[in-house]
C-alpha cells in the first residue's frame, strides 16, 4: 500500500531539514555573506533512482471509475472528470491554443506519457463510471479497510481501477496526519469480509484502487499545496488554483500522483525505491516539484493565467488547466517537469 503523502511528506521535511542545513553551513563558511536558495539549490543532492523489481505494472487500456464520497458539486466532479479525459488527449493543449491564439502549453496526456517509458510501460487510462455516495453509507469516519469495501462497490476488474474520492468534512483514518491519500489492491471478496458489506462481492479478482480526500477543511496546507500556505517550511505565498477551487485543485495533484504510482507499482513489485512499506514513486520521488528551478517550499517556474492569476503547467479537454507534479523519467533518471 502506497500512500501520499507518507512518504512525500517525510521525503519533503526531510528535503527541508538538509536545506536548512546546507544553509547553516553556507552561512557559517561565507560570514556576513548570506547563502540565497539559489546558491543551495546548486548543492549536488543525492540521485533520485527507482529501481525495477520486475513485477507486475499495469499495461494496456484501463478505465477510471469513480466513487464519490460524501457531497460535491457538479462542477467539482466535472474537474476531476475533464482531468482524467485530458489523460488520453494529446491535442487538447494545442486545440485550446488555436482558440486563445498563444502558444501550446504541454497537454495532460503529454505529462502521463511518462509513464510509457516504465518498462513494460503504456496503460492508457480513460473516464469510466461514476457512482455518487453523498448520504455517507458508512459513516462520516472511515478505516481504510472501508476504502477497500466502497472501492469494490464500482464493480472493479482487470480492465480499471477504482477510486475513491471523499468530501472535506469525511474523516479518514490517518488523513492529514500522515498522508493525502493511497493507492493499493485488494480482492473483492477480501474488501466484503472487511465490513460485511454484500455490494462489494462482486468478482474475486484482485483489482487496483485509490484514494484521495479533499483537505480543503481540514488540512489545506498539507495535502493542497500549492494552492495554500504550508504547514511547515519557507511561507511563500500560495500560487491561484487554476479552478477556483483549492481542495480540487489539491486533489487533481495527488489524483495524478497515486494514478501514476498505481500503474508503475500496483501491487508493490513494480518501481519504487526504498523500502516497500514506505516506497518513493514515480511521482513521491519528486514530490514539491512543479516547474524549473523548483526548491523546497518553492514550486518552481510557472505559467500564469492574466485574469485569473492563476498558476498551471498543463491543459487538457476544454482549455482546462491544471497543476501536474514532476514524474520521474526512467529514460534520464530526472525527476521531469512539463514546464
Amino acid at each position: 500500500m502506497a500512500k501520499v503523502s507518507l512518504t512525500a511528506m517525510a521525503h519533503k521535511r526531510g528535503r527541508l531539514v538538509g536545506w536548512v542545513l546546507l544553509l547553516l553551513l553556507a552561512v557559517a563558511i561565507a560570514g556576513a555573506a548570506a547563502a540565497t536558495p539559489r546558491q543551495l539549490f546548486l548543492v549536488t543532492q543525492a540521485p533520485v533512482t527507482l529501481t525495477n523489481h520486475h513485477g507486475q505494472l499495469l499495461t494496456g487500456n484501463y478505465s477510471v471509475n469513480l466513487l464519490w464520497y460524501g457531497r460535491f458539486t457538479p462542477a467539482q466532479r466535472a474537474t476531476v472528470a475533464d482531468f482524467l479525459l485530458s489523460m488520453s488527449s494529446p491535442s487538447a493543449a494545442a486545440e485550446a491554443a488555436a482558440v486563445s491564439g498563444g502558444p501550446a502549453a504541454p497537454s495532460v496526456a503529454a505529462w502521463w506519457a511518462t509513464t510509457a517509458r516504465y518498462h513494460p510501460g503504456a496503460a492508457r487510462l480513460t473516464l469510466g463510471r461514476q457512482v455518487l455516495d453523498a448520504s455517507l453509507s458508512l459513516g462520516r469516519r472511515l478505516a481504510e479497510t472501508s476504502l477497500a469495501a466502497l472501492a469494490a462497490r464500482l464493480s472493479p476488474h482487470r480492465g480499471s481501477i477504482a477510486v475513491v474520492i471523499t468530501a472535506p468534512d469525511v474523516l479518514v483514518d490517518g488523513f492529514c496526519l500522515s498522508h493525502c491519500g493511497l493507492h493499493a489492491s485488494a480482492t473483492s471478496a477480501a474488501a466484503a469480509a472487511a465490513t460485511a458489506s454484500p455490494a462489494a462481492t462482486r468478482g474475486r479478482g484482485r483489482f487496483a484502487y485509490a484514494w484521495v480526500g479533499n483537505a480543503a477543511e481540514q488540512c489545506p496546507g498539507e495535502c493542497a499545496w500549492p494552492f495554500h500556505q504550508p504547514a511547515y517550511g519557507p511561507q511563500a505565498p500560495p500560487l491561484v488554483s487554476p479552478n477556483a477551487d483549492v481542495g480540487m485543485d489539491g486533489i487533481i495533484i495527488n489524483l495524478a500522483t497515486l494514478l501514476a504510482g498505481a500503474v508503475t507499482n500496483p501491487y508493490g513489485g513494480g518501481y519504487f525505491q526504498g523500502p516497500t512499506e514506505a516506497p518513493l514513486e514515480a511521482v513521491t520521488a519528486c514530490t514539491g516539484m512543479f516547474g524549473a528551478g523548483a526548491y523546497p517550499g518553492y514550486p518552481g517556474q510557472l505559467p500564469v493565467d492574466a485574469a485569473p492569476g492563476a498558476s498551471y503547467n498543463a491543459v487538457g479537454v476544454a482549455g482546462r488547466r491544471f497543476l501536474l507534479p514532476a514524474m520521474w523519467d526512467p529514460k534520464t533518471s530526472q525527476c521531469s517537469t512539463l514546464v
